[in-house]
């Protein structure tokens, strides 16, 4: 459970430094909006972009992996529209800028918390 929430949290911080940094995506409300963001961007990424994976398996094969950034940019596109007014994307191009972003910050966190969650979870303190 505690890995569950410290990942949910990494989401979210990810997705903050996308609205900071990436014209074109914003939240609004409270920063606890960013929590409910990460929540359904997380359900988006775990039900919906294994089957938009497995119908554009050939594209991705034929783009050599770079069309992977394109699902990315939909799968956050379609958050924005689950998400309704708190969180907005606003055009392809700030969806594609703020995946990839949101894709380096979350890999960046899990490098940096992940080791020691593993090793957490090892050692019984989790």
């Amino acid at each position: 459970m505690g890995g569950l929430l410290i990942r949910l949290i990494g989401t979210a911080l990810a997705l903050w430094v996308a609205t900071e940094v990436v014209p074109g995506v914003d939240y609004h409300g409270p920063w606890w909006t960013l929590l409910v963001v990460a929540i359904v961007f997380g359900v988006v990424n775990a039900l919906v972009r294994p089957l938009v994976l497995a119908l554009t398996c050939p594209f991705v094969i034929l783009t050599l992996g770079l069309g992977l950034l394109l699902v990315n940019a939909a799968m956050l596109g379609l958050t924005a529209l689950l998400a309704g007014e708190w969180f907005t994307v606003s055009g392809f191009l700030a969806a594609l800028l703020g995946a990839l972003l949101i894709s380096i910050v979350s890999f960046l966190f899990n490098l940096l918390i992940g080791g020691r969650l593993d090793q957490a979870v090892k050692n019984g303190r989790h």
